[in-house]
């Protein structure tokens, strides 16, 4: 592979990686998470969440994850070997992420929790309550406008 045997790290190389792989795995979650939240807010199942959340979201994150474990592992073939620690490192890692944690790891977690995993302070009740595709009232407003536009046009 081209890999040295004993090769020093080099002090940035911890910290370059962290950083990386912090915005790789919250990018996961992202994806993961909001999903969930999606269904969440459809069925209120705990369980039926996070089985259509990861099911839904599977795809997206293993293509992810494969695209860039391969770009970081391509990095083995260059002949620094700061690079090549960096790359062997982070492929090894964004697979980790990928497959232990966001597809077993979060999902055990979430049913675990149940629906306790949605609750929410009292305190912070003063906060909007947001949703991914907007506002109830927006989406009835939506779609009631779409209804008076569609029977106007009918009516022509």
């Amino acid at each position: 592979m081209g890999l040295h045997t004993t090769i020093p790290i080099v002090s940035f190389v911890p910290l370059i990686m962290f950083v990386i792989l912090f915005g790789l795995s919250m990018d996961y979650e992202v994806f993961l998470m909001s999903r969930i939240r999606e269904e969440w807010d459809t069925y209120h199942e705990p369980r039926k969440s996070v089985v259509l959340g990861v099911a839904n979201t599977a795809r997206v994150i293993t293509t992810a994850a494969l695209i860039m474990i391969a770009v970081f592992f391509s990095f083995v073939t260059i002949q620094n070997p700061t690079v090549q620690v960096l790359g062997f490192g982070m492929a090894v890692a964004v697979l980790l992420d990928s497959t232990i944690v966001r597809m077993v790891l979060v999902p055990a977690i979430m049913e675990l929790f149940g629906k306790a995993a949605w609750w929410f302070p009292t305190w912070l009740e003063w906060l909007p309550k947001l949703n991914i595709e907007g506002s109830p009232e927006l989406l009835n407003a939506e779609k009631a406008n779409e209804a008076a536009m569609a029977s106007a046009k009918t009516s022509d």
